[in-house]
Order: C-alpha cells, then structure tokens, then sequence
C-alpha cells in the first residue's frame, strides 16, 4: 500500500510542476502505476499474500471469541 501513496504523491508533485520532479517523465510515474496493477493483481495472488492477511484477520477474531467465552464462564 505505501508504494500506492508514493505514486499519487509524484504524480500530484508531477502535475503541479514541483521542482523535484519537474523533469521527470510521465512514463515513469505510468511505469510504477503498472508495476503497482501487476504486483496487486497477479503476484499477491502468486504468492498466496491475499489468502494470508485474510486468514490472520479470521484467526485473530476467532481467538478474541474464544477468549471472550472462556472469561465469561469464569465468572
């Protein structure tokens, strides 16, 4: 996701003629969008990162209800 902010970031900096990146060419900027699509649409899924963070965020709430019954049976 940062490399997401990156690219808006130089490209609002390309588009309002920031010194820093006043030369710089709009293919660059187009590349990194590319580069960014093809990372997020194919290789996240290659590599199984998708499926992960999905099934840490499962695991870490199927934990939190398991600890929610165990403290109330305490009780």
């Amino acid at each position: 996701m940062p490399i997401i902010f990156l690219i808006v970031a130089l490209a609002a900096m390309k588009y309002f003629e920031v010194e820093i990146v006043e030369n710089l060419s709009w293919w660059w900027i187009i590349g990194l969008f590319l580069v960014a699509f093809i990372w997020f649409e194919f290789f996240e899924r290659i590599f199984g990162l998708d499926k992960r963070k999905a099934h840490e965020q499962l695991e870490k709430q199927r934990q939190e209800r398991v600890k929610r019954a165990f403290d109330t049976k305490k009780r």
